[in-house]
C-alpha cells in the first residue's frame, strides 16, 4: 500500500489520479486545495480541478488516521448518498470510492462539490459565523431549513430505498435495541475509563426501552453545521451521513436540540434573536413530519451517549490529561434531563 500523504502531500498524490480518472484532464491541475474544518470522523478537503478552460469543483474525503466509531466504513455512507440521489434531498453526487488504498495510502472518495455556507459548531453559531452574522428573520429561515430537512428525511422509505444494511442485527432484533446495544460495544472500544453520567445514561436508556410508533432513516448528525445554505438562507446541500442508522424519528430533532443547548446554554451564551424555541421547533417538525413527538427526552439522552464515543475515543488515543474531558457537556446535559423528568418532551 503507498505510504498515507498528508493534508499539504496529498493534491500531489491525488493529481493524476484525477487525470486518469477525467476524460480529457490529462494536463489537469489541482488549485485552491483547502482542508475543511467540518466533522471529526472524516478528513474532508475541498480544490478545484482545472483543465483548459473548464473548472470542477470537487470534495475529497478519507478516514482519519484513527477511527472514531469502531464499524466506521467510507461504503457506508456513500452508499446512503447514492441511495438519496434521487430523492429530493440535496445530496452531493459521488463520482467514485476507492476502498482498497493502494492509490493514496488510505480508501477515499470523491464527490462534486455544492455550493453554499455552513454555520460553524466552534466556537458556537451563537457567537460567530454565519448565523451570528444574519439578521434575525435570516437565522430563523436557517433553523427552520434544518428542521424541515430532518422532516424529510424521516417521510424517506427506507425499505424502497433499500436502506436496511443501516441496522445493526448483531445487538439484537428490534431497532431501539440495536442501536443500544451497538453504543454499548462501542463505548467500552472507544475507553476502558467512561465517566459515570455515561454509564449511568446508558444503563437509564437500557432500562427504558420502548417500541417506537416510527422507524425511519435517522441522519445521525443532524445539526445546521451540516447543511449548506445559499446567499438567501435557503438549503443547498444535506451533508455527513457517516452515522446515519434505522431509529426513532425523533432522534434526529433532539440531536439538533442537544447541540443548540451545547451551543448556547452550557457555555452561558444567549441564544440569538430570531432562533426559534424548543416548543416551537418541536410543532414545527410535528406539522412538517406528521410525527408526534413523545420521546425527545430519552433521544437527547441517547444523542449525549452517542455523540460521546468519538469524543471518548479521540480522549484516549491523544492520551489528554485528567482535567481535559471533551465529554463534560455530555455528561452535564445527561445529567440535567435524568435531573428533570419528563417535562422536556414538550
Amino acid at each position: 500500500m503507498t505510504t498515507r500523504p498528508t493534508a499539504d502531500d496529498l493534491p500531489f498524490a491525488l493529481a493524476p489520479v484525477l487525470r486518469g480518472r477525467f476524460p480529457g484532464a490529462e494536463s489537469a491541475e489541482i488549485e485552491n486545495w483547502t482542508p475543511s474544518p467540518r466533522g471529526l470522523a472524516t478528513e474532508t478537503f475541498l480544490f478545484d480541478l482545472v483543465a483548459d478552460d473548464t473548472t470542477v469543483s470537487l470534495v475529497l474525503r478519507r478516514p482519519p488516521e484513527v477511527a472514531l466509531f469502531p464499524d466506521y466504513d467510507l461504503l457506508r455512507q456513500v452508499l446512503v448518498m447514492r441511495r438519496l440521489a434521487d430523492t429530493t434531498l440535496p445530496v452531493p453526487a459521488v463520482r467514485w470510492l476507492d476502498r482498497d488504498g493502494t492509490t493514496l495510502g488510505s480508501p477515499y472518495f470523491v464527490m462534486d462539490r455544492i455550493e453554499g455556507s455552513a454555520p460553524g459548531d466552534l466556537p458556537s453559531y451563537h457567537c460567530a459565523g454565519l448565523y451570528f452574522d444574519a439578521e434575525p428573520e435570516q437565522r430563523t429561515r436557517m433553523w427552520w431549513g434544518c428542521v424541515d430537512t430532518i422532516a424529510e428525511i424521516h417521510q424517506l422509505d427506507w425499505r424502497k430505498l433499500n436502506l436496511d444494511f443501516l441496522a445493526f442485527p448483531q445487538f439484537g432484533t428490534a431497532p431501539l435495541e440495536q442501536l443500544i446495544g451497538y453504543i454499548e460495544s462501542a463505548l467500552a472500544w472507544a475507553s476502558d475509563a467512561q465517566p459515570p453520567a455515561l454509564r449511568r445514561a446508558v444503563q437509564w436508556l437500557r432500562a427504558n426501552l420502548y417500541e417506537p410508533e416510527h422507524i425511519t432513516l435517522c441522519w445521525g448528525d443532524a445539526r445546521m453545521s451540516n447543511i449548506l445554505y445559499d446567499s438567501d438562507f435557503h438549503v443547498t446541500g444535506v451533508l455527513d451521513w457517516e452515522i446515519a442508522y434505522l431509529g426513532d424519528h425523533e432522534a434526529d430533532l433532539a440531536w439538533m436540540l442537544f447541540l443548540d443547548w451545547a451551543c448556547s446554554e452550557f457555555q452561558d451564551t444567549e441564544r440569538l434573536p430570531g432562533t426559534p424555541t424548543r416548543a416551537e421547533t418541536i410543532a414545527r417538525y410535528e406539522q412538517r413530519s406528521g410525527m408526534p413527538v413523545r420521546n425527545l427526552r430519552y433521544n437527547e439522552i441517547l444523542a449525549a451517549v452517542l455523540l460521546s464515543i468519538p469524543l471518548l475515543r479521540m480522549a484516549h488515543r491523544l492520551q489528554l490529561p485528567a482535567e481535559i474531558d471533551v465529554t463534560a457537556f455530555c455528561a452535564a446535559r445527561i445529567e440535567q434531563l435524568l435531573t428533570e423528568g419528563p417535562d422536556l418532551d414538550h
